[in-house]
């Protein structure tokens, strides 16, 4: 079976999907597709991802978008390592972390929302700043709260080892100081996040080092 990764070095739905795949050993093909030059919206693209957005993973045909949906798929398809606990509040737990991400801080501040703001609404960039730094801190708020409940040695967001969460944490982080964002009051976060970022399957995923990085 051939698999390949339809991906942007920056996206960070795509760097989410690049970890689950180094996690699990998963060996892949990568296909840039570069998001500033709308090559997402191509007609070739959009036949084989309707919704026009990366990332989209393909084996030998059978197409999915959006990172939450490939990740738990690699995840049931791929069962070692698990990114989801053993148990069903525990695994809702994860979920939700990784959900506050997925559905509340990075669909308010992905490229197409930035660019919007900027053209037909006419924010400058220091408008669009503003905008960031506001809803990264406004998610990052409860989710601090929730790593320190739920961390069980403040290397992971929920109990010992790396879960779905975690997968999704770095990328944010990552996003939120390209933004230059202020986290000192997230010291929960921030030292999770830093630490996973060290282990090789984060590294490997990182946006600098992928084939396409500018």
């Amino acid at each position: 079976m051939t698999t390949r990764l339809y991906t942007f070095w920056r996206s960070s739905a795509a760097y989410r999907v690049r970890i689950a795949l180094a996690l699990k050993g998963i060996a892949h093909e990568q296909v840039p597709t570069h998001l500033g030059r709308d090559e997402q919206r191509g007609a070739q693209y959009l036949d084989r991802n309707p919704q026009g957005l990366v990332p989209a993973l393909d084996e030998d045909g059978f197409v999915l978008g959006e990172s939450m949906a490939i990740i738990e798929y690699l995840d049931e398809t791929h069962p070692a390592p698990p990114l989801l606990p053993a148990d069903a509040r525990g695994r809702a737990i994860v979920r939700s972390m990784a959900q506050s991400i997925a559905c509340d801080i990075h669909p308010l501040n992905n490229l197409r929302v930035l660019n919007y703001l900027k053209g037909p609404l006419g924010q400058d960039q220091d408008g669009v700043n503003r905008w960031y730094r506001h809803w990264i801190a406004a998610g990052f708020e409860g989710l601090e709260m929730l790593a320190q409940r739920y961390s069980a040695d403040g290397a992971h967001l929920y109990g010992d080892r790396v879960t779905l969460a975690d997968v999704l944490l770095v990328p944010q982080l990552y996003n939120a100081r390209r933004f230059q964002c202020d986290l000192s009051g997230f010291p929960a976060l921030t030292a999770i996040g830093d630490g996973l970022a060290r282990l090789p399957a984060f590294a490997a995923a990182a946006p600098e080092v992928q084939p396409d990085a500018e």
